[in-house]
């Protein structure tokens, strides 16, 4: 509470409006993860070819290939 109320006096508001802003600003955001579904990533960038595509078996590969060269495996 003592860092809020410095800190609403340094921005010149009060406690009630430095809450405020601190809610909206938090339930403004979305979700920092969503539950189910797929996402697709930019590897690259937006919009840039060539397109990469990639199982969870080839990502599993690479990972154990990776794992092998750096454990000796």
């Amino acid at each position: 509470m003592q860092a809020a109320r410095i800190r609403a006096a340094e921005l010149g508001v009060t406690l009630k409006e430095l809450f405020t802003r601190a809610i909206t600003h938090e339930v403004g955001r979305p979700p920092a993860r969503q539950q189910g579904g797929r996402i697709a990533l930019p590897l690259v960038g937006a919009g840039a070819e060539p397109t990469v595509h990639m199982s969870n078996t080839d990502i599993e590969a690479v990972l154990a290939a990776d794992d092998a060269e750096r454990y000796g495996g």
